[in-house]
């Protein structure tokens, strides 16, 4: 295939990334987006979304143009609906109106119900449309827009099942920054041990106020052991737990070089969202999972047993529990703490579940609908 890009028309090609709202939507499309670039220096690229400050802020940063759309998550009550409606019609609408001005080529949707009113959109408009899914269940946008669009890459095969007889799948893995990437192939540094507490891009209430008092039972074996904790949200608090039961721990609310602090994890306790999983098991980290037990046709219990069928990870749901959190959650950690052989075993088990070809494989299939999209559509 050409790696340069037609010079018809005469307007360089455009591609705009849609969705967003969380770190785990957005930064698979940012690490794609990077890639394209890197293969296309002219190419234009647009991001956009609702106009979420933290996605605002992530796309600034990494160089890219930013569009915002109204759109807001439906829900079951009538105002709800309303609500929604209203937003997606005008989203739709404006989101036509800057998809045709720009002379867009190509659509990719993030998930989530930021991305939708530009994925309809340019459907209306005829531009092809690509679906990147993060999770075993896809959302669902992309259960919505899969017939419809070009090519739905997904992170896991177990998704295949889930989506419409016809829609044009692929199993690509969740395409992971470059930063990411580049540590993979680094030794892992022995010392000092380093847990990581993750609570993701929009913050964990449970995870913030219980893994310090699970810690606090095992403070003795913790000793020697460095403690992350990335609350999202409520980071004072946390910090205030942590200096109540006398505990060492780094506490902040956002780490931007996420690649780094988890290089070398001995251990992760984490959310399981889908591209927090990939860049787990990219780096070989294991991980003790506590699914988000609100999420959205219950799909990070789904991504979550994918690791512990694995090998990589164990699992605490919180719907399930007789007891305390806390108890249940140090209950777990203590063998693990104790036990670096199983901790080594559980990382080279995470390893085994990575693509690292992912961010590869992705651009070259959105790359056939930049450069040739007739004979990809033909195809």
């Amino acid at each position: 295939m050409s790696r340069s890009l037609d010079t018809h028309p005469p307007l360089p090609a455009h591609v705009v990334f849609s969705g967003g709202g969380t770190g785990g939507h957005l930064f698979p499309g940012l690490a794609v987006a990077a890639e394209l670039r890197r293969r296309h220096p002219q190419l234009q690229i647009t991001f956009s979304g609702n106009g979420q400050e933290f996605d605002r802020a992530q796309v600034a940063a990494a160089g890219f143009a930013y569009q915002g759309f109204p759109s807001v998550p439906a829900t079951r009550t009538l105002r709800g609906l309303w609500r929604f409606f209203r937003h997606y019609q005008e989203g739709t609408r404006r989101a036509g109106a800057f998809l045709h001005q720009q002379r867009v080529q190509l659509v990719v949707g993030l998930g989530g119900y930021a991305s939708v009113p530009v994925a309809r959109a340019a459907l209306r408009q005829r531009i092809p449309l690509a679906l990147l899914e993060q999770n075993v269940i896809p959302g669902r946008a992309t259960r919505w827009l899969a017939r419809k669009a070009e090519l739905v890459c997904l992170s896991f095969d177990q998704s295949r099942d889930r989506l419409p007889a016809g829609a044009r799948l692929f199993t690509t893995g969740n395409p992971l920054r470059s930063s990411f990437r580049q540590l993979a192939q680094k030794k892992v540094p022995v010392e000092p041990r380093r847990l990581v507490v993750l609570g993701g891009s929009r913050g964990a209430a449970d995870l913030n106020e219980h893994v310090p008092r699970a810690l606090y039972k095992l403070r003795a074996a913790l000793r020697g052991w460095k403690i992350v904790h990335v609350c999202g949200r409520s980071c004072e608090a946390t910090r205030l737990l942590y200096e109540k039961f006398n505990l060492r721990a780094e506490v902040s609310d956002f780490v931007q070089d996420m690649p780094d602090l988890l290089h070398g994890a001995s251990l992760a306790i984490s959310r399981a969202g889908g591209t927090t999983l990939a860049e787990l098991a990219l780096l070989g980290v294991p991980a003790v999972l506590l699914p988000y037990p609100l999420a959205t046709d219950d799909h990070q219990r789904a991504n979550a047993g994918v690791c512990v069928q694995s090998g990589g990870a164990t699992i605490v749901d919180s719907r399930y529990l007789t007891g305390r959190l806390d108890v249940q959650l140090a209950a777990t950690l203590s063998p693990l703490l104790q036990s670096p052989q199983r901790l080594r075993s559980m990382g080279q088990a995470m390893r085994r579940l990575s693509r690292p070809q992912a961010t590869a494989v992705v651009a070259d299939q959105l790359e056939q609908w930049i450069e040739h999209p007739r004979q990809a559509q033909a195809a």
